[in-house]
């Protein structure tokens, strides 16, 4: 049995909501963030009283583990979404004054810019190493010296690293911080959507927007990208008249402006936009059941994106 005074003991646990922040960011699945924060703790517990009395600093070690941890997973997850079916979105979060339920998933997971999923998806793009050096460094503030410990190369590799990403990050000009315009904007949408105006939602629509989805091969969905403002709005009053009694909500999604459909009272799809000016550039549709149980009771899924 562990001797650690009970100040530190609480300390210790205390650092679990800022580690499933890291895992997540690291992860994009708030479900294996919550599994490599569990397989930390279970690390951690496995120490000796000694062991653990030895650790100058508990929270700077459960990072570097939860670290370790994730740029494992990173590293098979690879091999996963190379059999993944369709396309591989990040899991999307609810807002916390959006959330009805008692386990809240935002009182796990800050809501910030390094969470919205533009950035997220830009993350999917850098190798393990890559998002580890900058999300730790970038997003967390970690030295590269502290970062150095958690991927086991030198301060100096890890500058490179978390440089790689940055620029990666760049490239893919990630939209800047949600404004209410945006909130009205995804507001006209849902109503253009409701009213099977199919010349408003192509206004709305960016002329080269693209709307991916994600079932995961477990609900039907279109599995390659549908591109091209014009081919999204046709498609999306297709599904309005394939589904009667769909419902819309708007809700935020990931900290920005975004909608959830629900089917005979279950959430079905919970969508992201990326918005430019007056413009939907990008749709992120969230159909796959298993990354919607923060915002379901996981009742059956209607096939409806």
């Amino acid at each position: 049995m562990s001797t650690q005074p009970e100040s530190d003991v609480g300390a210790v646990v205390g650092e679990r909501r800022h580690l499933t922040n890291v895992a997540y960011r690291l992860l994009g699945s708030l479900a294996e963030a919550e599994d490599a924060v569990q397989e930390t703790y279970a690390r951690w517990y496995a120490l000796s009283p000694r062991q653990q009395e030895a650790i100058a600093s508990p929270g700077a070690w459960l990072t570097t583990v939860t670290g370790r941890v994730c740029l494992d997973v990173l590293g098979s997850a690879r091999a996963r979404r190379e059999r993944y079916v369709g396309a591989w979105i990040p899991e999307p979060l609810p807002d916390r004054a959006e959330w009805g339920g008692a386990d809240d998933p935002a009182d796990r997971v800050t809501l910030d810019e390094s969470v919205g999923m533009a950035f997220l998806v830009v993350l999917e793009s850098m190798t393990p190493a890559e998002r580890v050096a900058f999300v730790l460094h970038d997003v967390f503030r970690y030295s590269f010296a502290e970062i150095a410990e958690t991927l086991d190369r030198s301060p100096a590799a890890c500058r490179q690293l978390a440089s790689s990403g940055r620029r990666r990050m760049r490239a893919a000009q990630a939209p800047a911080a949600p404004s209410a315009g945006q909130t009205g904007l995804v507001r006209h949408f849902k109503e253009a959507w409701e009213a099977r105006d199919i010349e408003a939602l192509v206004g709305l629509l960016d002329p080269d927007a693209a709307m991916v989805a994600d079932g995961g091969g477990l609900v039907g969905t279109v599995l390659h990208p549908v591109e091209g403002g014009e081919s999204i709005a046709a498609y999306l009053i297709h599904i309005a008249d394939k589904a009667p009694g769909l419902k819309l909500l708007e809700r935020t999604v990931n900290g920005r402006p975004g909608l959830v459909a629900q089917h005979t009272g279950v959430t079905v799809t919970v969508a992201a936009f990326d918005l430019e000016g007056d413009r939907v550039t990008r749709i992120w549709a969230v159909r796959n059941p298993e990354k919607l149980r923060a915002w379901t009771g996981n009742g059956p899924a209607e096939a409806i994106l």
